[in-house]
């Protein structure tokens, strides 16, 4: 049994799924990305860090009195032990996924981006690799903002999308990054693409006033006012330009694919530096998804990456094989770290 739609078919009901995340942005788009692959309305629950008065007044996270989870998905290490709480509550009977490397054992599938392997996860037939992460970003939803392409490009003009975040601990956006960031768009203005730039909330005020200025009657920055255009511009791009501060949006930007090409920001020597340079080398030297900016965005071919349909059928792969075994009747127990 392969394929998402049939997946879902072939369940006598639709899993009830409980995407329990971390308080990120990031953590909670790759559950959800996940969890609705299955669950098109799954659970939230948000795990808080408790300060001050908050832990007075904040409401428990779970009640067994609540419909009982078909499956789990998580990310972040704030989320791990909280649900492996909600599976011992339950009988040990949730399927419970996660999507980043765990501190502890008790899950029953794991799912670790290549550039965060490591060697002692080889052979443990629970734990898979992925490339990037999951997110909610797919074809589908894109072609509903196809349309708006005519807003900000004529028949027969090149769009490029620019995607900036914000410093990270590896990466910074300096005044150096900012004018790294000027000579690119204006190098693409100068060669004819219609440029449209999205900031995130990662980005610094400053990051926004260094691209506001760039605006033109081909350069469209989006200034934080009304709903952020992130789809429509990734529906309207021909291609992409990612800052490489971010893991999410070079692999949200691959699924369409089109060329997906990184800009280098200023470098922050040091351990945090080193993953993110392995995570594009990765992407870059090794599966040849996407490719250094060096002035030009030009044209290439490559197998469009759609890391959470994969993830998601094999969830529910494994929950139909559950569902024909029967689901164990006592607790998992947390018995190592990974």
């Amino acid at each position: 049994m392969t394929g998402h739609p049939d997946n879902i078919q072939s369940l006598r009901r639709v899993p009830k799924a409980w995407a329990v995340t971390e308080e990120k942005a990031g953590t909670l788009t790759q559950c959800l990305g996940i969890a609705r692959q299955i669950d098109p309305e799954p659970v939230v629950k948000i795990v808080t860090r408790l300060r001050g008065w908050r832990k007075w007044f904040c409401p428990r996270l779970f009640s067994v009195r609540e419909e009982e989870p078909a499956f789990m998905v998580s990310c972040g290490f704030r989320a791990e032990e909280p649900v492996l709480a909600m599976k011992h509550a339950f009988g040990g009977r949730p399927f419970a996924v996660h999507l980043q490397r765990p501190r502890v054992d008790g899950y029953d599938l794991v799912f670790v981006s290549r550039h965060d392997w490591l060697p002692e996860l080889d052979g443990i037939d629970h734990v898979h690799k992925m490339v990037g992460v999951p997110h909610q970003i797919t074809p589908e939803k894109l072609a509903t903002y196809a349309g708006g392409r005519t807003r900000y490009a004529a028949p027969g003009d090149r769009v490029a999308a620019v995607f900036l975040g914000g410093s990270n601990g590896a990466y910074l956006y300096d005044e150096r990054c900012h004018l790294a960031i000027r000579d690119a768009v204006r190098g693409l203005e100068a060669a004819g693409w219609k440029v449209l730039i999205s900031v995130s909330r990662r980005s610094s005020d400053e990051t926004l006033q260094a691209v506001l200025k760039l605006r033109s009657s081909n350069v469209t920055v989006w200034d934080r006012t009304g709903e952020n255009p992130y789809f429509a511009f990734m529906a309207a791009a021909d291609a992409f330009l990612i800052g490489k501060d971010s893991i999410t949006m070079p692999c949200e930007a691959l699924v369409t694919g089109k060329p997906v090409y990184t800009l280098d920001l200023t470098p922050v020597p040091g351990e945090r530096l080193t993953k993110f340079e392995t995570y594009h080398r990765d992407l870059r030297d090794t599966l040849k998804l996407t490719r250094a900016f060096n002035g030009e965005l030009g044209a290439y071919a490559y197998e469009p990456l759609n890391e959470t349909k994969r993830i998601g059928g094999i969830v529910a792969q494994a929950l139909a094989d559950r569902h024909d075994r029967g689901p164990p009747s006592s607790a998992i127990s947390v018995k190592r770290q990974i």
